[in-house]
Order: C-alpha cells, then sequence, then structure tokens
C-alpha cells in the first residue's frame, strides 16, 4: 500500500523527536503542505514545549510564526507526552542533539550518540506497530546501522525501516530552503522492504516538492553527504579567510579578489565573503565528526586536510582579537569595547558555535568592559555562553552552567546607541541589516578618542566612516596608516 492510499485508508501521523532549529521548522512545513498528515512535534523541555504552544516561539526565524499558526491545533502538535505520540506514528522523525564528546574516546571530534541509542531504545519499547524511522539529526556516517541494531534487538517482533533524511538549512531563511529546497536527500536499505520505506517518505515530500529534487541514496550516502556538503562550505568560508590574511598584508582588497574568484563558473560565487570566522551549530561539530571517521577508518591524512579547515577558522578569530589588542595601543584593559551582533548570523538568534564568543573571550582576557547588542540574543544566552567550555552548549539546558563568572566586565544592552556610548572601540560581528544604517556621526561623537571601529563582517563604508573620524579595521582590506603601524601577531 503506498502512501496516498494509506491517506485515504487513515490519517497517516508522523512524530518528531526533537522541537529544536531542525525539528520545528521542519515539522511546521510538512504540517502545512500535508494537510492530509497529523504531525506531532515532542520534547522532554517542557519550557520548550510551552514556548511551541504561546505566541512567543522558542526560535525566531522569518516567517516561520505565519507556518506554525496556520496549522497549529489542526494538524500539527506540539507535545511532551514523548511516548503516545512514537507510540501512535507511523513515521518517526529523530531529531536529538548529537553533541561533540567532551571526554572519554574520541573526545572533542567523535559524536557523542547517547540522546539518538536513548530515543532509539525508546521508540522499541513503545512500538506496537511497524515504523520507519528517519535519521533527521546530523550523524556519523553508519549510525543508522547502530540505530538499526538497536530497535531489531529490541524489537518483540516490530518491524523498523531506518532511513536518512539529512537536513540542509541554512538559519535564517530555513522556511524559504523548506518551501523550495535545493534538493530533498533520502537514503535506505537497499532492500525490498527499505525501498518501500525510502518511498513511502518520498511521497510526503512529493506534496510540494518537484520529484527531480528528492534524491534516493543508499544508506551511508544520505549521511556522509550531509557531513560533505557542510566541510565542503566551511572549506570555502576558510579559503576566503585564509586569503583576508593576505590581503591585509600586501594591500589587496579581499572584496575583489572574492569578486573576481567568484565570476569563474567552476566556483561561483557563494560563501566568499571574508569574515571574522564561521559558526553556527553544524560546521565545525561536522568537521570534526569527519576528521574522527577519517581516523577510525585509517586516513590520518585526508582527516589531517580537514583539521586545517577548524584551524584557519581559530586563527581567523585570534587575528581579529589581535588586531583590536595591538590598535588599542597593546591594551583592552578597564577599557570599553561595544559588541554589535552576537548571533552567528543575521536573521537569527541562535549563537551556537558563534565567533563572537571566542571574540568577547578573547577580549575579556585582556580585561575589556564589554557592552553588548544584539536584536535578537537574550542577555540570558549571552552570559551562559560566555560561561560555558566548549561544546556545553549541545548538551541539554539543565546540563549546561548556571553560573556566569563573566557577568561583572558584561553588559547587554538592547540598543546599538547605548553599547557605543563612552566606547573605546566597536565590534561588528554579526552582519545584521541595521548596523549599515546607524547613525555613525551620533556614534562617534559618544565615544572616547581616538574611536575605533573594527568591522568584521564587511558591512560599513569604511571611507565615511574614516571621513567622520574614525580609525577602522575591515577585514581583508588595506589597512589604515594607524594600524600599520601597529601590527598584529598571534600569538
Amino acid at each position: 500500500m503506498d502512501l496516498l492510499e494509506f491517506e485515504k485508508e487513515r490519517m497517516v501521523k508522523i512524530c518528531c523527536i526533537g522541537a529544536g532549529y531542525v525539528g520545528g521548522p521542519t515539522m511546521a512545513v510538512i504540517a502545512l503542505k500535508c494537510p492530509s498528515i497529523e504531525v506531532a512535534v515532542v520534547d522532554i523541555s517542557k519550557p520548550r514545549i510551552a514556548a511551541w504552544n504561546s505566541d512567543q516561539l522558542p526560535i525566531y526565524e522569518p516567517g516561520l510564526d505565519a507556518v506554525v499558526k496556520e496549522c497549529r491545533g489542526r494538524n500539527l502538535f506540539f507535545s511532551t507526552d514523548v511516548e503516545k505520540h512514537v507510540f501512535e506514528a507511523d513515521i518517526v522523525f529523530v531529531s536529538v542533539n548529537t553533541p561533540t564528546k567532551t571526554q572519554g574516546l574520541g573526545a572533542g571530534k567523535a559524536a557523542d550518540l547517547t540522546y539518538w541509542e536513548s530515543a532509539a531504545r525508546m521508540i522499541a519499547d513503545v512500538s506496537k506497530s511497524d515504523k520507519i524511522v528517519v535519521e533527521k539529526s546530523t550523524v556519523p556516517v553508519k549510525t543508522a546501522e547502530a540505530i538499526e541494531k538497536i530497535l531489531t534487538h529490541n524489537s518483540k517482533g516490530i518491524k523498523f525501516q531506518i532511513l536518512s533524511n539529512p537536513e540542509f538549512l541554512a538559519e535564517g531563511t530555513a522556511i524559504e530552503d523548506l518551501f523550495k529546497p535545493d534538493r530533498v536527500l533520502i537514503g535506505g536499505r537497499e532492500t525490498p522492504e527499505g525501498q518501500k520505506a525510502l518511498q513511502t517518505l518520498k511521497e510526503v515530500y512529493a506534496h510540494w516538492v518537484p520529484e527531480e529534487r528528492i534524491l534516493t541514496t543508499n544508506l551511508w550516502s544520505a549521511e556522509l553527504s550531509k557531513l560533505a556538503a557542510n566541510a565542503f562550505l566551511a572549506q570555502r568560508i576558510s579559503s576566503v579567510n585564509a586569503m583576508s590574511a593576505l590581503c591585509e598584508a600586501t594591500g589587496a582588497n579581499i572584496q575583489q579578489v572574492s569578486f573576481a574568484v567568484g565570476t569563474d563558473t567552476r566556483i561561483g560565487p557563494k560563501f566568499l565573503n571574508a569574515s571574522v570566522g564561521f559558526g553556527g551549530s553544524c560546521f565545525q561539530k561536522d568537521i570534526l565528526n569527519l576528521v574522527y571517521i577519517c581516523e577510525c577508518n585509517g586516513l590520518p591524512e585526508v582527516a589531517e586536510y580537514w583539521k586545517q579547515v577548524i584551524k584557519i577558522n581559530d586563527y581567523q578569530k585570534s587575528r581579529f582579537v589581535n588586531r583590536v589588542v595591538s590598535s588599542m595601543f597593546n591594551t583592552v584593559s578597564s577599557k570599553k569595547v561595544a559588541i554589535l551582533g552576537f548571533a552567528f548570523k543575521k536573521d537569527t538568534g541562535d549563537t551556537r558555535e558563534t565567533p563572537a564568543i571566542d571574540v568577547c573571550k578573547g577580549l575579556l582576557g585582556d580585561k575589556a568592559n564589554l557592552s553588548i547588542y544584539d536584536p535578537q540574543v537574550t542577555e540570558d544566552q549571552i552570559q551562559r555562553d560566555l560561561s560555558m567550555n566548549k561544546f556545553d552548549w549541545d548538551h541539554p539546558i539543565h546540563l549546561q552552567p548556571t553560573s556566569p563568572s563573566t557577568v561583572k566586565k558584561v553588559s547587554v544592552v538592547w540598543d546599538a546607541y547605548e553599547a557605543t556610548k563612552d566606547a573605546h572601540g566597536i565590534c561588528i560581528l554579526t552582519e545584521w541589516d541595521e548596523f549599515k544604517t546607524l547613525d555613525y556621526q551620533r556614534i562617534y561623537e559618544n565615544m572616547q578618542k581616538p574611536a575605533f571601529v573594527f568591522d568584521g563582517r564587511n558591512i560599513v563604508d569604511a571611507d565615511k566612516l574614516r571621513d567622520i573620524g574614525f580609525i577602522v579595521y575591515s577585514i581583508g582590506k588595506p589597512l589604515d596608516a594607524w594600524l600599520k603601524d601597529m601590527p598584529a601577531v598571534v600569538a
């Protein structure tokens, strides 16, 4: 029986375990585009589910609010009753965290599958009917095999088919990406049962995605394609950031170089903007995961190649901090530095692995006083991020630190003008559109002199700011005479 026939017989039920940045938006769009399917998003976090059921959703994503409010209560439900909805579901998406391990075998690189394994055991435990289980989290290649073993050995006669359906969403454009995806990738077992399950999921997406954009592969290809895509994208950013350092050293302009390179149709213009570094929940985690898999498969040279992408990203953040400190007479101790933007990119409130964390920690290490403004990130989130150890962010909130040690040196304000008042320097760390149109004359008049702007996103007109009186540093662009006299040295 195919899905369409199944739908005529009774309403198909989908359950997604995990109500985060992937599960929530993806399931909301499936509910919108497939009114004949009942979609439940479940999570053990009561505050998160309460937020999904309120007027203030737990994540900010343009267009998400309207989609959720159109479907919620009709065929889209958010619940903490995990077992009930898993029991009733025909298709179970698993979108739980896969953090980087912080201890034990593979610490600092390997993915921690604790939450995935727990979800698989629960699915096996509560299921009384055959189910399709879909990997939606980013997982290491061959995870499906481990999950399959857990389900099979605990199945009590129930048949499970495992599919890999990695997400390729970009935060800030996730809803548009879901409406018009470049591709939907589904991997399944090359068995009659596996192919039938694959076809069932394909028919869900076929409600709105053209068939030629729904790609099908074997399980391992689908799992590895997600890691490969993120590694390739991060590699492009590290490549252009490496070039930005050379541009500063030679007097070249990275934006001109990037444009020239991007006009080559074999390369293309996307992901060629120099910046203070990449962030987000996926790039670093997925590359470290890839490095670990390569090492485990006896490919140290391949592992070393991908490690360099992370090293250049860390170097770029260090380089930026050192440029700030060296420009301001080699110390920022007790100086007020305004931080404009804390999210890892514009149009999202997500701060996971944002370069702002390392930049702020670097400045705090030199005893700066920070005044931070971001239009979408709360003070609580900023203070938590600045008090966390690396990789803590991907664990449940109750396992994260609650007593920030940085609070005395950090103030979070809700206005760019307040952040910059009496500041010695400004660091632009997120490319929010509003930072392009601020009244920089007004800002300059209310700052300590000399007044510095360190543009980590190349979004302001440096020449106009220099005319006002600012000393400006733009990533990868010819340096002010002032900055040439005070070279940044990465220790």
